[in-house]
C-alpha cells in the first residue's frame, strides 16, 4: 500500500483525484490500483524509473489514453468531482480544460501567430484574437522575442522557444490544469531553466502535473511528489518530505540514484 504523507485537508476540494485507478494495454497492466489527489495551484511531479507508468497515468488525466484502442481503464479519474470517464463526458472538452505539453516541442508547420490562435479559432473564440495571442505569448515570456515576426514559421524558432510556444498554445484555450510530459528533457540547460521558471510562475494560475526523469528538477519545481514503481504508487506527499525523509526504501534508493 502506498504511503500518503499527511497533508492539510481543510482547504478547497482537490482539482484532480484518482480512485483505485488501474490501466492496462491489452493484457499488460501498466498502472495498478492507484489513489491520490491533486490540490489546486500546485505542481505535482510524477517520478520513477522508466516504464513505471508515469506517462500513462498522466495521459489518463485528460483521456489521451482513449487514442490507444488497447487501453483499458478501471477506477475513477475525477476533475472537480466529476468522473472524466463518465458516460456523457466529452473528451474534447476535457482536453480543453486539461491541457497537455509533450516531451518534444511539436509546433504546427504554420506561423507563430497561427500556432497560438489555432485552439481559440477551433473553439470559436469571439474576443480580440490579437490580444489573446499576445497575452498567451507574454505568459510564457516569449512575446518580446517574437513580436516582430509573428507571421514567420514557428519551426524556425529554437527548441526552447518552440516548447514555450507549445505551452502558449495550450494556455490560449484557457485550461485549468496543465499536464507536462518531460517538457524540458529535449532542451539544453539554459532552455530547461526557462521552462522551470515558467512552471513556477504558472502555478499561480493553474494546477500543473509534470512527469520528469530528472529528480533534481522535480525537487526544484514541485510542491508534491508521487513516486511510482512497477505501476504502483509507492509514496506521495510534500516534495521536501519525499526527498529528505522518504518512508519507503524503494523511494530512497531511487532518489539517491541506486536504481532507475
Amino acid at each position: 500500500m502506498a504511503t500518503i504523507h499527511e497533508m492539510k485537508t481543510n482547504g478547497p476540494p482537490p482539482v484532480l483525484e484518482v480512485r483505485n485507478l488501474s490501466i492496462s494495454y491489452g493484457s499488460r497492466p501498466v498502472v495498478r490500483d492507484i489513489s491520490f489527489s491533486v490540490p489546486g495551484n500546485r505542481v505535482v511531479a510524477l517520478v520513477g524509473p522508466s516504464g513505471c507508468g508515469k506517462s500513462t497515468l498522466l495521459k489518463a488525466f485528460n483521456r489521451m489514453n482513449d487514442l490507444n484502442p488497447e487501453s483499458r481503464i478501471q477506477g475513477q479519474v475525477l476533475f472537480r468531482g466529476q468522473d472524466l470517464y463518465g458516460e456523457h463526458v466529452d473528451p474534447v472538452e476535457v482536453r480543453r480544460r486539461i491541457g497537455m505539453v509533450f516531451q518534444e516541442p511539436n509546433p504546427f508547420p504554420t506561423s507563430i501567430f497561427e500556432n497560438v490562435a489555432f485552439g481559440p479559432k477551433v473553439n470559436r473564440f469571439q474576443g480580440d484574437l490579437n490580444r489573446l495571442v499576445e497575452d498567451s505569448l507574454r505568459r510564457v515570456a516569449l512575446w518580446d522575442e517574437v513580436n516582430d515576426r509573428l507571421f514567420e514559421p514557428a519551426l524556425e524558432l529554437s527548441g526552447g522557444q518552440q516548447q514555450r510556444l507549445c505551452i502558449a498554445r495550450a494556455l490560449a484555450v484557457g485550461p485549468e490544469v496543465l499536464l507536462m510530459d518531460e517538457p524540458a528533457s529535449a532542451l539544453d540547460p539554459k532552455a530547461s531553466q526557462r521552462i522551470e521558471e515558467l512552471i513556477y510562475a504558472l502555478k499561480r494560475e493553474l494546477t500543473i502535473v509534470i512527469v520528469t526523469n530528472n529528480t533534481q528538477q522535480a525537487a526544484r519545481v514541485s510542491d508534491l511528489t508521487a513516486f511510482l514503481y512497477m505501476g504502483e504508487l509507492v509514496e506521495y506527499g510534500p516534495t521536501d518530505i519525499i526527498f529528505t525523509n522518504p518512508s519507503d526504501d524503494r523511494t530512497e534508493a531511487y532518489l539517491t540514484g541506486r536504481f532507475g
